[in-house]
């Protein structure tokens, strides 16, 4: 079965002749879709009050949330499913960045152990319609919604790896606009 979208004509891989395994262990691979938003709560300049967000998605049954993720298959690259997924889940697209880790895990509900792989991918495009449009709804929410509702344990391990990457590049950044200054400055003391 492969349902068709209409207007994009995007259609969702179906099955599972292609999966990749390891030791057993299906392949799995993921996206945290993430976005910088204004802040308007903040006083600052436009430019120093963003706010970190995530979107999230309901699960195929309905009962739960969290983030894009599928089977990894022979014919794709582990970025290229994450992305894949990522597009027919949530419908969005954009940047795929450095891997945040490897995990493994069981299901909840059937008695299969997998391998799970995710990567943050910032969000350049919001599609109107998407393979799985019908069968799921996306919300972007804050860090601390997001980490509450995520059903999986791994994912949540994964949302806090992002954040502390996304946190670390932004000191790194500040640290080096700053760096001119703060010379400039010990030289006239």
């Amino acid at each position: 079965m492969v349902a068709i979208v209409s207007q994009e004509n995007m259609v969702s891989r179906t099955g599972r002749h292609l999966q990749r395994y390891s030791k057993g262990r299906r392949q799995v691979v993921g996206c945290i879709p993430y976005r910088y938003k204004n802040s308007k709560q903040s006083p600052l300049k436009d430019d120093d009050a963003k706010e970190l967000e995530v979107l999230v998605i309901t699960s195929q049954k309905g009962k739960g949330m969290l983030f894009p993720k599928g089977g990894w298959e022979l014919d794709e690259s582990k970025e290229g499913a994450a992305s894949r997924e990522t597009l027919e889940e949530a419908g969005v697209r954009g940047t795929i960045e450095c891997e945040l880790g490897e995990w493994s895990f069981k299901s909840k509900s059937h008695d299969a152990s997998y391998v799970g792989y995710m990567f943050p991918l910032h969000v350049q495009e919001q599609l109107d319609f998407w393979p799985e449009k019908n069968l799921r709804q996306r919300i972007w929410m804050s860090v601390q919604e997001a980490r509450e509702v995520c059903q999986h344990w791994w994912m949540k391990e994964a949302l806090d790896r992002l954040v502390s990457r996304l946190t670390s590049q932004q000191q790194q950044h500040e640290d080096q606009e700053l760096g001119p200054v703060l010379k400039s400055m010990r030289a006239n003391l």
